[in-house]
């Protein structure tokens, strides 16, 4: 009966009549967005997306190419904030949309969002927010300390869109105005000499995002300060102390305190990019078949994650849904991956074959394959040849889609996984991956602890510092922080006793049910 419940449930929080929405996808250079609503609204919403894309780059000079079709975000636009927060699964009732990176699968659930003339609602703040992270770490590989990369989303974050094309970005955040006013102070020196800040274990919520956005909107416009900024990164990049590196940069905390308090009071600028300088690909509609649509509540919790108990709930609906469109290949896909979830790997390789056999290109059905086949493998009493026909699905996939990051993981651990050192060519795949999908933080913690073993520290330092200084990193920043400071003090070691660096003492942070950090 709880079973049944829950399956119910499902679509209905996701959607009040999800059996009949008339769900749409737009697909452009950077992003796919799925949604019930018109096409005139799903068309507005993306070329935003797009033009805040392409806005960040013009302010960046970034000139990263294009991602791969299964590495563009995926944003699911469901019916409310209430159903983000149910999909999102924790305690936050405060949450407005979420984003999850991953590679080759990075995702956004939002609640529908205004698309009106120069609205900008709080799901939307939070996507763009979440973005500008990606952004951000996939076109530079430089580390900084957590008030920079909260600062610098919150500044790109605050935009406005404008009906002849231009954009805004940088604008007075003024949902921050209620902190930065009532909330708990926090200072300049709290922010660039996060020692005491971080000790306060139990703190509640404070002007930490008002005060990090404040100190960057102020180094990016105030003349006097001019290349400030840089410099201080500078100084991080060559191994400053956080402390040294902001006192050599901006001076006196003091001072530059007394400076942010004036500076909160004023009307801020902004930069006003005209149209020509955000220019946009094309944006393609695609109204999805009645199965797809039909199955779009099971494919969005799938992405999301989920316990196998919920997975045994979904699994029925999945069939149910497959049953009356046994021939569409989207569909199948989907059943796979649902079947997969739920532990029945036969039933997710035989859904998944019969997808890519009515059509080759349904992506999904050869991670779900393959997925499959790498947990039979771990049973199997030939592991050598089982692993060899888990490769399978993922060097199909390879040969379609030469930047998809997970073939090129999943190559790499059909040798860890059987205990075995990987090849060069496994270990230069696993680099490419990281590159194509340098926002995937367990990514990054595989591929360190990997470049540990193979004696090439100074890179597998450059690859942890991003994590370490993650806002978002949870269990992974502390163990990067930890394996950091064991190269300080060894620059030397191989990882001999990596099991117990890993394990040391941390704080326990909030996991999703697919293992992924939350926001």
């Amino acid at each position: 009966m709880r079973r049944a419940i829950m399956s119910s449930l499902l679509a209905l929080v996701l959607h009040p009549d999800a059996a009949h929405a008339a769900w749409l996808e737009a697909s452009s250079a950077h992003f796919v967005v799925y949604t019930d609503d018109t096409e005139s609204d799903l068309r507005r919403f993306s070329e935003r997306l797009e033009r805040y894309h392409a806005a960040m780059a013009a302010v960046t000079t970034n000139r990263a190419p294009e991602p791969s079709p299964s590495n563009r975000v995926t944003v699911y636009v469901v019916r409310s904030e209430e159903a983000v927060r149910e999909l999102h699964g924790g305690k936050n009732r405060f949450v407005g949309g979420f984003y999850i990176p991953q590679a080759g699968g990075s995702f956004a659930i939002v609640p529908q969002v205004s698309s009106g003339p120069n609205t900008m609602g709080t799901s939307m703040t939070v996507l763009l927010h979440e973005y500008a992270h990606h952004f951000l770490i996939s076109s530079s590989s430089m580390s900084a300390p957590r008030w920079f990369t909260e600062g610098s989303a919150e500044f790109f974050a605050a935009c406005s869109f404008k009906s002849d094309g231009s954009v805004m970005l940088g604008m007075a955040a003024q949902h921050r105005a209620p902190e930065l006013f009532n909330a708990p102070d926090v200072k300049v020196a709290d922010l660039l000499d996060s020692t005491e800040y971080d000790k306060r274990k139990r703190r509640n919520y404070d002007a930490f995002y008002g005060k990090s956005w404040l100190l960057y909107h102020y180094l990016t416009f105030n003349r006097p300060r001019d290349g400030q900024l840089t410099r201080y990164l500078d100084l991080l990049a060559q191994g400053k102390g956080l402390r040294e590196a902001a006192l050599t940069a901006f001076g006196d905390f003091d001072v530059l305190e007394r400076e942010l308090e004036h500076y909160m009071r004023q009307r801020l600028t902004a930069l006003d990019l005209p149209a020509s300088m955000v220019k946009i690909g094309p944006i393609a509609l695609r109204r999805l078949s009645a199965g797809e649509a039909a199955m779009m509540p099971v494919r969005i919790r799938s992405r999301r994650g989920v316990m196998r108990e919920q997975a045994t709930a979904l699994i029925g609906q999945a069939r149910a849904i497959a049953a009356r469109f046994p021939s569409d290949p989207a569909v199948l896909s989907a059943l796979a991956e649902a079947e997969y979830d739920a532990g029945n790997d036969k039933e997710a390789i035989a859904a998944a074959d019969t997808a890519l056999a009515a059509d080759p290109s349904q992506v999904n059905a050869y991670i779900q394959k393959g997925y499959a086949l790498f947990r039979m493998a771990e049973d199997a009493k030939d592991s050598a040849a089982a692993y060899r026909r888990a490769r399978g699905p993922f060097i199909a996939l390879n040969r379609r889609e030469n930047d998809h990051p997970i073939p090129l993981i999943y190559f790499y651990r059909s040798f860890t996984e059987q205990g075995q050192q990987p090849t060069q060519l496994a270990i230069d795949g696993l680099i490419r991956a990281m590159t194509i999908a340098p926002f995937d933080l367990g990514l990054r913690m595989t591929l360190a602890m990997q470049l540990i073993q193979s004696g090439r520290q100074v890179e597998a330092g450059i690859v942890l510092k991003p994590v370490a200084f993650s806002p978002h990193g949870e269990g992974l920043a502390d163990q990067a922080r930890r394996l950091l400071a064991r190269l300080a003090s060894e620059p030397t070691w191989r990882g001999d006793d990596m099991g117990s660096v890993l394990a040391g003492p941390a704080e326990a942070g909030e996991r999703s049910p697919d293992g992924a950090s939350t926001p």
